[in-house]
């Protein structure tokens, strides 16, 4: 029997390791000289106080949840993948490619179009780590870290060769055709002279990735592939004794999640830029790790977890705006979630399953 109820595990362990990381970073800002109050009070306003604030967090929330879902499908099976960050840089020259070179009719055919391009590519690059992994021994850790340094400079490669138009001094493809640029927020939900969302850059991916949240749910725990991958990373020799195929599982599930991280490029790469330009990922597919990790792994954990990195992310736009706080405090949020919800993780689980232990005693005695 469980020490926990399974809801204080999604959601009263990662709700104190927020409320500690809160805590300490209130306790940096205050050492610099700055009200924590205050502060928070600028990043609710700046991140929630208007459509144009939730249209730059959930667009940021859209990346994060590309990402996050990319490593929990890895975490799955028991593997750590590193290597969104490059993943999702290759999906941006897939989807790149696709808008480019194919002259699509309609955004919504391009939209599918660079869904596909976008996954294929994120796909191919992860499963090169996870062949390695499978038929060599190669660390799934090492390997999809030293393959983000080479996405980064294949990238570069093109950027400032074959794919920079004539006379452009920018690493940067050329705009994408008006026909595969995606609707803004601000197109959708603007109604005659209310115009919502101006200037923000969320657009239709946000939906796209909420029914990525679906299907990876529908994945994991209602497929038989998706037990085959929870069997895996709960125990490779039964999964082996069950005649689950270890390399079956790495490829299909690396590739999976390969194609999650780079399915982000709809969003930052089709939907934002509406072309390729170098540094698009800006380094979502770490903070994927973070997400996932605070999401316990869960489509609707990595939601939550996303909207709230994006509203740390907006919302550190603006105190470094408005006060002397710098953007950089944000980095230290982020890397105090991670610190709590990862390594940490059992200095908060330890003393709850002993007080749910406790109150079963209690319960028990008094039956």
């Amino acid at each position: 029997m469980d020490a926990m109820p399974k809801w204080a595990d999604v959601v009263l362990i990662p709700l104190i390791s927020l409320i500690l990381a809160a805590f300490i970073s209130a306790l940096v800002i205050l050492a610099i000289g700055e009200s924590p109050v205050e502060a928070l009070k600028l990043m609710v306003k700046g991140a929630l106080g208007s459509t144009y604030g939730w249209g730059y967090t959930l667009y940021y929330a859209t990346n994060f949840i590309f990402t996050g879902l990319a490593v929990s499908v890895a975490f799955h099976s028991r593997m750590f993948n590193i290597g969104g960050e490059g993943q999702a840089m290759v999906g941006g020259l897939g989807v790149a490619l696709i808008c480019l070179y194919v002259p699509w009719p309609h955004w919504s055919l391009a939209l599918l179009g660079g869904i596909l391009a976008a996954a294929v590519f994120g796909a191919a690059w992860a499963a090169i780590p996870a062949f390695l992994q499978a038929k060599r021994g190669s660390h799934i850790v090492i390997t999809t870290i030293m393959f983000n340094f080479i996405a980064a400079a294949l990238l570069n490669y093109l950027l400032i060769g074959a794919l920079k138009p004539k006379g452009s001094m920018e690493p940067a493809t050329g705009k994408f055709p008006e026909a595969t640029h995606l609707p803004s927020f601000q197109d959708m939900f603007s109604f005659g002279e209310t115009a919502l969302f101006r200037g923000a850059p969320a657009n239709v991916s946000f939906f796209v990735a909420i029914v990525a949240c679906v299907a990876v749910w529908a994945l994991i725990w209602k497929t038989k592939l998706g037990y085959e991958i929870r069997a895996f990373g709960h125990s490779e020799s039964a999964a082996k004794y069950a005649g689950i195929s270890p390399t079956k599982i790495i490829m299909i599930s690396m590739m999976i999640s390969g194609g999650l991280a780079g399915m982000m490029a709809i969003n930052n790469v089709q939907g934002e830029a509406e072309r390729l330009v170098l540094n698009a990922v800006e380094g979502a597919g770490f903070i994927g790790i973070a997400v996932a990790l605070m999401g316990r792994s869960h489509p609707f954990g990595v939601f939550l977890a996303a909207l709230l990195f994006g509203f740390l992310y907006q919302g550190g736009a603006e105190l470094a705006l408005w006060t002397k706080i710098p953007r950089e405090m944000i980095v230290v949020i982020q890397a105090l979630v991670i610190l709590f919800t990862g390594a940490l993780d059992d200095m908060v689980r330890a003393p709850l399953e002993r007080v749910f232990l406790a109150l079963k005693r209690r319960k028990r005695k008094a039956a």
